[in-house]
């Protein structure tokens, strides 16, 4: 083994130091540059300086454990910033309350931003059942939601809530527009409204006519229609008693009489409650027609 020895170049030194074979070509290459006719770039010293400044922020959010906003600072300001936010799916869900969840600031990087944390903060919001969240370089955020969707109103106390088809609380009835869902009242009334409701529904003398469902000591069903009168069900054996009262009011205009009550509770027999007016009338008839019938018996 030996090395070869070259007196072009200053290889060795002290006058015996030979260099190791891999250094020999990386040294005659540097021995051939000529440095003075090296130009540099325009702006050389600023883009060093901005690299030496970089360099020296990522190291120091490193070692202090703050490189996810030392990162966020950095691209925000080098054209990945979060400019435009479009959000799709939602109805009952503002864009105001999604934007919160996603927690701009007006400077959110792209980079730095984790689209599965707002994601489940999205679906957070009560009315959201599922959220996609997407991104979309440079600075663009996609957010799809799919919403819950509402089945009635539940009221329990002074409290009347927007509830699922399962009778899941989806948030306090606040919008008008919501007015227009089945009402159920009474504890219970959520999680089997939906049988009483089809039921209901399917009945020609009765669509739209219900303006309350009542469950009476989690039991039974008192239907309260528009015009305040009130079918009381029996506890077992409703849908029929719902069919044969719809045929009363098919035959004899009974929902249009002066009553408040159709009492279907007890088997085979049917107790009509009328007004204080009609019963007054017809109080007052009945006592004319005994007065005529005494009167003709003098006779």
């Amino acid at each position: 083994m030996f090395a070869l020895r070259s007196a072009k170049g200053a290889h060795a030194v002290d006058g015996g130091f030979v260099l190791p074979r891999w250094l020999r070509r990386p040294v005659r290459m540097v021995s051939r540059l000529r440095i003075d006719e090296i130009n540099p770039p325009p702006f050389a010293a600023t883009i060093a300086t901005a690299i030496l400044f970089s360099a020296t922020g990522l190291y120091g959010g490193l070692q202090g454990g703050h490189l996810d906003e030392v990162v966020q600072a950095t691209t925000s300001r080098v054209g990945f910033a979060i400019s435009d936010v479009q959000i799709a799916g939602n109805v009952e869900t503002s864009e105001i309350d999604v934007l919160q969840q996603i927690g701009l600031d007006g400077w959110t990087s792209m980079v730095g931003f984790s689209a599965s944390n707002a994601r489940e903060r999205i679906a957070q919001l009560p009315w959201v059942e599922s959220a996609t969240v997407r991104k979309v370089y440079p600075g663009t955020v996609e957010v799809s939601v799919v919403e819950r969707q509402a089945y009635a109103l539940w009221q329990r106390g002074q409290t009347v809530s927007v509830v699922e088809m399962d009778g899941a609380i989806i948030a306090p009835y606040s919008r008008s527009h919501h007015a227009v869902l089945p009402l159920v009242i009474g504890e219970g009334a959520n999680e089997i409204a939906p049988e009483i409701v089809s039921l209901v529904e399917a009945v020609p003398q009765l669509q739209g006519r219900v303006k309350a469902f009542i469950r009476v000591a989690d039991r039974r069903w008192d239907l309260r229609l528009d015009n305040d009168v009130t079918i009381q069900l029996p506890e077992h054996g409703y849908a029929a008693a719902v069919r044969e009262v719809a045929e009363l009011d098919a035959q004899y205009q009974l929902f249009s009489r002066a009553v408040t009550a159709v009492d279907m509770r007890v088997p085979d027999r049917i107790t009509v409650a009328m007004t204080a007016e009609a019963a007054e009338e017809r109080s007052d008839a009945f006592e004319a027609k005994l007065k005529a019938l005494k009167k003709g018996a003098r006779i």
